[in-house]
């Protein structure tokens, strides 16, 4: 029996999703959990269930120790992990993208200075250091910008700002967010950007000896022009015209190879516009959250399941692309306590709609970006075109009533 080492977050929503991909093909699963070192002997857990991922050279040596009998392939199921997995791979001679490589794409400042340097499309950047106050824009930076901290995810820490006095707000509000969220933020500091206007995209693709398998193209029909970065709708097929489509996936093999990515999922957002393809990032993962599933009826297989035949060298099924797919990540409209959900019957009855996942739990501190990271839940829908899959996702996400406690107080900086 085929085994497979799994970076399972605590927090991610895709854990179930592997786990049961890799029953399905009858793999043995190496569960590695990132849990607080400290309760986790408590509970009876081993010590691969308490993994620093965050520290991927002393989570190395921990497991070297712990391991046992060398798995088949290591994958990461969610960007926390990413770092620790190529370690791994490194260290058990396995196949997989390097440690730089990986590096080099997590960090949004290093991949401004790969695009750059590899003549992509590529806004003008600044790095802003830690200690720097934002009093006034860098040169040859121009308002509008994005302020990013510069290892979140899912527009976490991400503010466009068009003054200066929102300028000077959005460095202290990002300087928080990633204190908070990222061990190294005081080396890290920020990146400043151009604002770079038009419509965006997601690109899923598989990597194979280095070259760019594409799984679904994906439109984003929302307009994400800020000040915050919130995603909601992601449909697919695209929409694009063929040689638009053709110029994107050629667009992210060229930052792949760049990188050094070879190996395994890769999900990639880009802003499309009259000039060309602007990568916005690229991540050596497959695309977060719950929305994978939509890819399901395409794949004729979960996305997980799919990678992790890539992974075990096992056959890979043919995409093909029949009816429209959709998913709504369902957006946070305040910051509060989440106490349920009343609807779910009548959104449930929307045509089109396959499924709704309700993720967040009673009880439950919610915020939306730039500060938050998590989606209140998912909804799921088929149709014959695009256009009817976005019906049917906003008008099931309208028949959805939310109870959130809207008493926590918010950050200083949004003052």
């Amino acid at each position: 029996m085929k085994r497979v080492l799994l970076l399972l977050p605590t927090t991610s929503y895709r854990n179930d999703d592997f786990l049961a991909a890799a029953e399905r093909l009858e793999v043995e699963v190496i569960s590695v959990a990132n849990y607080c070192h400290q309760l986790a002997p408590s509970w009876g857990m081993s010590p691969i269930q308490s993994v620093p991922f965050d520290q991927p050279v002393a989570a190395l040596k921990q497991l070297q120790t712990a391991l046992g009998r060398r798995p088949d392939a290591v994958l990461a199921v969610d960007d926390s992990g990413l770092d620790l997995a190529a370690l791994l791979c490194e260290y058990l001679y396995l196949p997989g993208n390097s440690p730089e490589a990986v590096r080099q794409t997590r960090d949004k400042l290093a991949f401004r200075r790969l695009l750059r340097g590899g003549g992509l499309h590529c806004p003008e950047f600044h790095h802003l250091d830690i200690d720097l106050p934002a009093i006034s824009l860098p040169p040859p930076l121009r308002f509008p910008v994005v302020v990013k901290a510069r290892r979140l995810s899912s527009s976490r820490g991400v503010i466009r700002a068009d003054t200066p006095q929102a300028y000077a707000q959005a460095v202290q509000w990002v300087r928080g967010i990633q204190a908070k969220a990222d061990r190294d933020a005081a080396a890290l500091g920020l990146i400043v950007e151009n604002f770079i206007p038009g419509r965006e995209h997601a690109l899923e693709g598989l990597l194979q000896d280095g070259q760019l398998r594409v799984l679904a193209l994906i439109d984003k029909p929302d307009p994400l022009d800020g000040p915050y970065f919130e995603e909601t709708l992601y449909l697919t097929p695209s929409r694009l015209a063929q040689a638009k489509q053709d110029e994107i996936a050629q667009t992210v093999q060229c930052a792949c190879a760049l990188a050094g990515l070879a190996s395994g999922p890769v999900h990639a957002e880009m802003r499309v516009n009259a000039q060309g393809v602007w990568l916005l990032e690229i991540a050596a993962r497959s695309i977060g959250g719950l929305c994978g599933r939509m890819l399901r009826s395409a794949l004729g297989m979960s996305l997980e399941e799919l990678i992790l035949r890539h992974a075990l060298n096992l056959p890979l099924p043919e995409v093909r692309h029949g009816e429209a797919n959709g998913v709504m990540m369902i957006p946070i409209p305040q910051h509060g306590i989440f106490h349920g959900v009343r609807g779910l019957a009548d959104a449930l009855a929307v045509a089109g709609i396959s499924g709704i996942r309700i993720t967040a739990s009673p009880g439950q501190l919610i915020a939306p970006p730039p500060e938050g990271s998590s989606y209140l839940g998912f909804i799921f829908a088929q149709g014959a075109s695009p256009g009817a899959v976005e019906y049917s996702l906003r008008e099931a996400e309208q028949r959805l009533l939310f109870d959130i406690q809207a008493d926590i107080p918010v950050s200083e900086a949004r003052a």
